[in-house]
């Protein structure tokens, strides 16, 4: 009993012993180096610094508006027959929208295109009998007043089937307007008609907004006008997306805020297909002079306690630099920390799981990017 006692405060002892040690060596800077010696050094894909003269840029929020927008009405009175769009479709240019009722206007049609055949005939009709009373007349046969009653008649007969022919055209003219389609490639913002609706002249049914006039409206302060000009392309984020594209600076708002003096860009963006009216987009514009910047490509950037880092690597470790970004440009930024030297390697791949001091194993860039699938 007293030998199973005694091997257990030996072993007590040897664990305390064991802690004691390890709290020695991770509280002793020489220790903790020597457990990072210990890591097993990390596979990365490295970039390396350029450096590049550009302005810096800040980010503005803007919002979405479609410059061009048509709100469709109808020409002609009528009852809905047919809708084939709803609120948020992209339509092209001449698609059918809405189909009004047209079978009363088809029967008006066919009656008119009848009574045009009839006033033909009289037509044919009363010419032969003005030409005998013509032929009548030069004889002496016949009477002053019976030729020209004659060919009144006949003249009254042509103007007949003209004006019938009019009222056929104005009839195939209300028929054509009674199919309403798209005036340009756009979306559908708002739908304000349904089937069965009885529509009068005038009434408004969509709206319809153009995919090749998407703007940005951004406001800025009038100070910073002096950065930008028309035609300036820019980068533009869609929030709800986190896309980036590039947009270009049309024009300005004539009128400034009259309380914030801001004034307001107007920036055109490539079409989107699912973006809404007054969405949200980020916008960088130069607010600044030129300047000499290092460019980092974004892959590069991690987010440690909020702020933005980078990792170099020096002596084959890695080193954990601190970044301020002062330009977006595409898929790198510009930052003016003097740390950032010409050629100075940045890890752009494997930098997830990196830790300051670690071993790192520079491997071919293209070569790993396809172990790890990196496309």
């Amino acid at each position: 009993m007293r030998v199973f006692k005694s091997l257990s405060i030996q072993g007590l002892f040897i664990r305390a012993l064991t802690l004691m040690l390890a709290l020695t060596i991770f509280s002793n800077p020489l220790g903790r180096c020597a457990v990072a010696q210990a890591q097993a050094p990390a596979r990365v894909v490295i970039s390396k610094i350029v450096h590049e003269i550009l302005a810096q840029n800040h980010s503005f929020i803007g919002t979405l508006y479609y410059e061009r927008i048509s709100h469709v009405s109808s020409e002609v009175p009528g009852l809905v027959k047919k809708i084939n769009v709803q609120a948020g479709d992209l339509v092209d240019k001449g698609a059918l929208l809405v189909h009004l009722d047209t079978e009363i206007l088809e029967k008006e049609i066919l009656f008119h295109k009848n009574q045009i055949k009839l006033v033909g005939l009289d037509i044919d009709h009363k010419q032969i009998n003005f030409k005998r009373m013509a032929t009548l007349f030069k004889k002496s046969s016949i009477s002053e007043q019976a030729y020209d009653d004659a060919k009144f008649f006949y003249q009254e007969a042509i103007l007949k089937r003209f004006s019938a022919q009019i009222t056929l055209e104005k009839l195939l003219i209300q028929k054509r307007k009674s199919v309403i389609n798209a005036p340009f490639d756009g979306i559908v913002l708002e739908k304000n008609v349904d089937s069965g609706d009885w529509v009068h002249q005038g009434k408004q049914l969509f709206d319809i907004g153009s995919v090749n006039d998407l703007f940005v409206r951004v406001p800025m302060a009038e100070t910073l006008l002096k950065f930008v000009f028309v035609g300036q392309s820019v980068p533009v984020i869609i929030n709800a997306y986190d896309r980036e594209m590039r947009g270009t600076i049309e024009n300005l708002s004539p009128t400034a805020d009259a309380k914030t003096k801001n004034i307001f860009l107007k920036i055109r963006i490539p079409m989107l297909t699912k973006v809404a009216r007054n969405m949200s987009a980020t916008v960088f514009i130069a607010t600044g002079t030129k300047e000499k910047l290092a460019m980092i490509p974004r892959d590069a950037l991690i987010r440690f306690q909020g702020k933005d880092f980078v990792f170099a690597i020096r002596e084959k470790k890695a080193v954990r630099l601190a970044v301020h970004i002062v330009r977006f440009q595409g898929n790198r930024i510009g930052a003016d920390d003097v740390h950032f030297t010409e050629g100075l390697p940045i890890v752009v791949d494997g930098n997830e799981r990196l830790r300051p001091g670690q071993p790192v194993v520079i491997v071919d860039s293209q070569l790993e990017r396809t172990k790890m699938g990196v496309q």
